[in-house]
Parts: C-alpha cells; structure tokens; sequence
C-alpha cells in the first residue's frame, strides 16, 4: 500500500467534507422545492432532484475512485431528509405525503443506492471477486 503525505490526506479529507457540504444543501434546497413543479400527474421537481442527486453521488465516486465519497454525499442528503419527514407538534411538514414527496424520498434513496453500486469500489475491485494464489500443499 502506498504512503500518502499529510497534504493528500488534509485535501482527500477537505473534498469528503466539502461532498457532505453538498449533500446538505442538495437536501435543505430539493426539500423545499421538490413539489414545486409537476408535469401532469408527474412531480417533474422531485424527478430532476433525484436525477441530481443520482448524478453528484456516482460523479462524486467516479471522480474520487472510490465508494466513499458517494457515501460522503449521500450521507448530507440522508442527515437533512429525514428530519424533514417527521411531523412537528404544530402540524408543520416539510417533505409531505403525495406523489411529489414519495418520489423524492423514495426515489432519492434508490438514487444513494445506485450510485454506490455503480461506483468504483477503491482498492482494486471486490474482495470477492479478486483471485488469489494457490497456496503450496507442501
């Protein structure tokens, strides 16, 4: 394994901040404003926020070479969505139930999902798929 310098880990650490920054603001923005617009019966804000949200994860672990930095941003969206779903005492929602909410939630989780499949596992690829030597049965 390769030795990094205390500069690449300050800038590899700096970038998964900066991914999680993203993720939050994608969350405070797409949780205000995904049932702004529809397309007929179709939420056509909260399709293109999870479009959005698709595209920053796997762009974010594709660029980095690594699953984390999806995690990274998926993990910003996750921390200000859900508390967006639960019902205050004064009746206030922020992320309602209808079409317009079930697609940016649920479709918003798919979206996390995929694109840590779809990213680049660092380290050369699975452990499970990696082969390995024989050994000697001397």
């Amino acid at each position: 394994m390769e030795q990094r310098s205390q500069a690449e880990s300050a800038l590899g650490g700096a970038a998964y901040g900066m991914l999680f920054v993203l993720g939050v603001v994608m969350g405070v923005v797409g949780g205000f404003t995904h049932p702004v617009w529809n397309v007929g019966p179709v939420p056509g804000s909260a399709v293109l926020w999870v479009l959005a949200l698709f595209g920053v994860c796997l762009g974010a672990g594709r660029l980095m070479r690594g699953r984390l930095s999806a995690v990274a941003a998926g993990a910003g969206w996750l921390l200000v969505t859900m508390p967006f779903t639960v019902q205050l005492t004064s009746g206030d929602l922020v992320i309602a139930s209808g079409a317009a909410g079930y697609v940016y939630l649920y479709g918003g989780l798919v979206a996390l999902v995929a694109a840590y499949l779809l990213s680049p596992s660092s380290g050369g690829g699975s452990w499970l798929l990696r082969g390995y030597p024989p050994k000697n049965p001397t």
